[in-house]
């Protein structure tokens, strides 16, 4: 808490820094023009009071204001800049799935990722809209010793735009190529001197590259800021989503070539009509500061979504598909679902710095719980096995729509019922002033009920775990550290073995090697890091026992990762990023969903070995008026696309997109976009040879920010 007095009119201002955001309040004193200003610093959970920059592992934050520079209005796009991420399987394009540093968690949901250190990865809340984002820090390497379960490839947080005390806002209208359109708004004021509000959002209505296909989305994020006192606030959060478009599994690969139909051939049923997500959230945090450099957060968040639908996708099973018999009868399987989802979570913690003997400890002690219920309900039809049925097919090269659907018959119909709690610590010790040591450990409670309402059967399993963490800094100057890490982590499995056992969590171990540097003048920052994670007890098929799966897989990635980001110059930005990831199966195994043995030492799917970033950004003027230009360039290596084929790769792609602004007024900025400039064609992702997504051909958005 800092206090000063000022004379006459008080500047109101908020900055958004990496741990939250300040708030500048002013208050009036007795009627007289003496006034006071508090900063009351919103901390970002799970953090306590240490700079990103000082954690013994590899960070990268990438800011709201690059992802509108870039036109990046989603997080999947916008992940598309981090190193060491990769595209996965993305539930005919109706969410976000993405892995780090070669692990994706399960293909059948959504990615984990977290907003304000609340998750948004459980249940269906479609695709993140960027309007609401201030920044993405992605976090590598294993975050169970503080998050709870997670993937050891790394951990991601979206840190959203906070109220300020000072009125500001924008409006942004974009238009582009496929009839794309898109508002979105921005205001933020103060309603008293110790409330302010903030509410942004965007509607964007659009077709696509793809036949048939159209999309409809709607975000709204209404929030609020309460000063109870000078070392108390509190903060709401609302978001609400609603998404419509069809589910579109993408095109087929003919004879294992994907490119004899062209991006644009859709495969489904126009007739389905979209699926529709909904999704609303509610986050609450309050924090109070003690004296002494203490402080105690408290938050709770609950989420709420549905997937409703219907999609005609193809068939995957051999022997029911005849797409491989003359090389252009497509047979298809419809289905409809019904998913619900609640998620009720809650969360403590103390932060502080004290000091024993030589040496300063930067503390943090809390504990989480969460409930969540996901209900599963799903019909399908399938033509008989080896009998040739043409029942719902298509012709690939000449698609006639309009088929009606056949009966369907129920396939799932489960309630699964999760509930965990808690408790960390994390102490960040400063040895000397070159030493630092980090130590973390996290023990975990989980219980799991699926109760499968088709065969009226119980699944139960009971989980604790513990995680630990090590690291350590060593900064010879204030421009290098050098930092090593060790960490464990798990993630639940769900479902349970042949003897009713249930399954034991994924495990998970990281090392990582790195060295952080930074320019002399400041303008540059780097990081250079070596990783190897490896993970068990990752579901396979049961090798004795046949239709029932095994926690008996094994997997490794490892490989290096560097980034580079800051000025070249006072007119001349750069980013870059480039990771080499090796990531395969460290034994023998069976694929639990098709019962076909994998060799040790197979890549995993989807997981390019090569993948790098550049970014440069020019700023000038034209006539006075500020503008900029800039480049960015995206490379993705070839890439395993089918688990049980190990000869279907997807072929590598580099995209050139060029970018552009100009300050037309004090208030309004006009911007253009053109993404894919050579017109490449790629795909970005696959699950199997028979659904691969792919990319979009060379696309232009021009839009006008009117800023107030």
């Amino acid at each position: 808490m800092m206090k000063q007095p000022h004379l006459g009119k008080t500047l109101l201002s908020a900055a958004i820094c990496l741990f939250g955001s300040a708030q500048v309040l002013a208050a009036k004193a007795d009627g007289k023009s003496l006034e006071e200003v508090a900063v009351i610093g919103q901390k970002q959970p799970y953090r306590g009071d240490t700079p990103l920059e000082s954690l013994p592992q590899q960070v990268q934050v990438m800011s709201g204001d690059l992802l509108v520079e870039l036109g990046k209005m989603e997080l999947q796009g916008a992940l598309d800049m981090a190193g060491g991420v990769a595209r996965q399987n993305s539930f005919g394009g109706l969410w976000d799935s993405f892995a780090i540093r070669g692990f994706a968690g399960d293909e059948n949901l959504p990615s984990g990722y977290l907003i304000n250190g609340f998750s948004g990865g459980r249940g269906f809340s479609g695709n993140r809209d960027a309007s609401n984002i201030e920044t993405i820090e992605i976090l590598k390497g294993p975050g169970s010793a503080l998050y709870g379960r997670s993937e050891p490839g790394g951990t991601i947080n979206i840190v959203t735009k906070k109220p300020q005390f000072e009125r500001e806002g924008y409006i942004r209208t974009s238009a582009g190529r496929y009839d794309t359109y898109r508002v979105e708004g921005d205001f933020t004021d103060k309603l008293s001197d110790k409330v302010a509000f903030r509410i942004n959002g965007a509607y964007q209505d659009a077709n696509s590259f793809r036949d048939t296909v159209e999309s409809e989305k709607l975000s709204l994020t209404p929030s609020f800021l309460f000063v109870l006192s000078d070392s108390t606030s509190l903060s709401y959060e609302l978001e609400y989503l609603s998404q419509k478009a069809p589910f579109d599994r993408g095109i087929v690969a003919i004879d294992g070539d994907p490119e004899v139909l062209p991006v644009s051939r859709f495969l489904g049923e126009p007739g389905d009509g979209p699926t529709e997500i909904t999704a609303v959230g509610h986050q609450a945090v309050l924090q109070h500061d003690f004296a002494g450099g203490w402080s105690i957060l408290a938050g709770a968040g609950a989420r709420s979504s549905s997937f409703e639908g219907c999609s005609s996708g193809a068939e995957l099973s051999g022997g029911r598909q005849l797409l491989d018999d003359d090389g252009m009868t497509l047979v298809r399987q419809p289905r409809c679902r019904d998913y619900d989802a609640d998620d009720l979570s809650g969360r403590i913690e103390l932060t502080g710095t004290f000091n024993t003997g030589p040496f300063t400890h930067h503390l943090l002690v809390g504990a989480d719980a969460y409930e969540y219920e996901l209900e599963s309900i799903q019909d399908r039809f399938r033509v008989a096995f080896g009998t040739g049925d043409t029942t719902y097919a298509i012709n690939v090269f000449n698609p006639v729509y309009g088929q009606t659907r056949p009966p369907l018959s129920p396939q799932t119909n489960n309630l699964e019922e999760q509930s965990a709690k808690g408790i960390y610590l994390q102490d960040q010790i400063d040895l000397s002033a070159q030493w630092k040591m980090l130590i973390g450990i996290r023990r975990d409670d989980f219980d799991q009920d699926i109760h499968n309402r088709l065969r009226d059967t119980r699944s139960k399993q009971s989980q604790t775990k513990t995680s630990p963490r090590f690291g350590l800094v060593f900064e010879p100057t204030n421009n290098l550290s050098l930092y090593a890490s060790y960490s464990e982590g798990f993630r639940p499995n769900s479902g349970a073995d042949f003897d009713g056992n249930a399954f034991e969590p994924e495990d998970s171990k990281s090392y990582e090697l790195g060295v952080k540097w930074t320019s002399p003048n400041g303008m540059l920052n780097s990081t250079v890091a070596l990783f190897k994670a490896e993970k068990s007890n990752i579901i396979t098929s049961d090798p004795v026992n046949q239709g029932f799966s095994a926690a008996l897989g094994e997997a490794e990635s490892k490989g290096i990762e560097i980034d580079l980001t800051g000025e070249l110059s006072e007119s001349l930005r750069l980013m870059f990023s480039y990771a080499y990831v090796d990531a395969a199966t460290t034994n023998d195994v069976v694929n639990a969903d098709w019962g076909v043995p994998i060799p040790a030492g197979s890549p995993l799917i989807n997981i390019p070995e090569h993948s790098g970033n550049l970014m440069l950004v020019k700023s000038f003027e034209i006539g006075g008026a500020a503008s900029t230009a800039g480049i960015s360039v995206n490379y993705v290596d070839d890439r395993l696309g089918e688990t049980i084929d190990p000869t279907y790769v997807l072929p590598s792609y580099t995209l050139v997109n060029l970018f552009g602004s100009y300050q037309a007024s004090q208030n309004l900025k006009l911007s253009v976009n053109i993404d894919n400039v050579t017109d490449e064609k790629y795909y970005v992702s696959s699950y199997h040879k028979w659904w691969t997504t792919p990319g979009s051909p060379m696309t232009y958005t021009v839009g006008a920010q009117y800023s107030f």
